[in-house]
């Protein structure tokens, strides 16, 4: 039987490594130089699972460990050695879409089993999985003078609310495992790609 640390070591894992490299392009599209790529790559992949730590009143495990800092280093020296920032426009922006979604579920995921680990209830779960899946994203974006992600993307938020139900969910029935967080990633993240794609919102108030 799979633990729940080890189904957060993998989510953590690849949500770090997708952010970073989802960092990586908001950075090198914005002609950051190379310090403010490492900020901006560091904050979207670290910053979220910092604050989520926090709010769990636990000791960040960023700050505790050494692996979390070298998966964004990795990724972004193979980011530089296969010169994804030359890539042309389409390109760029298809793997900045797939990266930064890849990134938001499982962090989303990771944000849920923290919670449950912490006994919080529903709510608790749902907004720790939107922290931590758009913390470090909100964070670099307010210091590249942008409006974050989370207030005006695709579903962005409420994919990861949607993710955070489901899986308080399936601890409720003692069924969060390999397979059915597998699960639940392909489906949101399919789901999060769609509605990027056909450009779907949440209603929007008008004057």
């Amino acid at each position: 039987m799979i633990n729940e640390t080890f189904l957060l070591d993998i989510a953590d894992f690849i949500g770090i490594a997708s952010f970073a490299l989802s960092g990586f392009y908001v950075a090198t599209k914005d002609r950051l130089d190379i310090l403010g790529i490492f900020i901006a790559s560091f904050l979207t992949a670290l910053g979220g699972g910092v604050i989520r730590d926090i709010v769990a009143n636990k000791a960040p495990f960023t700050f505790l460990h050494l692996y979390p800092s070298l998966i964004v280093v990795c990724v972004l020296i193979l980011s530089i050695l296969f010169g994804l920032h030359k890539s042309d426009k389409i390109l760029k922006s298809k793997l900045l879409i797939l990266s930064d979604s890849v990134g938001l579920i499982s962090f989303s995921i990771s944000g849920s089993l923290v919670a449950l680990q912490a006994g919080f209830s529903i709510f608790g779960v749902s907004l720790l999985a939107v922290i931590t899946a758009t913390g470090g994203g909100v964070m670099r974006d307010i210091l590249l003078n942008k409006i974050p992600l989370l207030l005006v993307s695709e579903l962005y938020g409420t994919i990861s609310i949607i993710v955070a139900v489901i899986v308080f969910v399936l601890s409720l029935y003692g069924s969060v495992n390999f397979i059915t967080l597998g699960i639940v990633f392909i489906l949101a993240l399919g789901f999060r790609l769609l509605s990027y794609y056909k450009k779907w919102h949440l209603p929007h108030l008008s004057d």
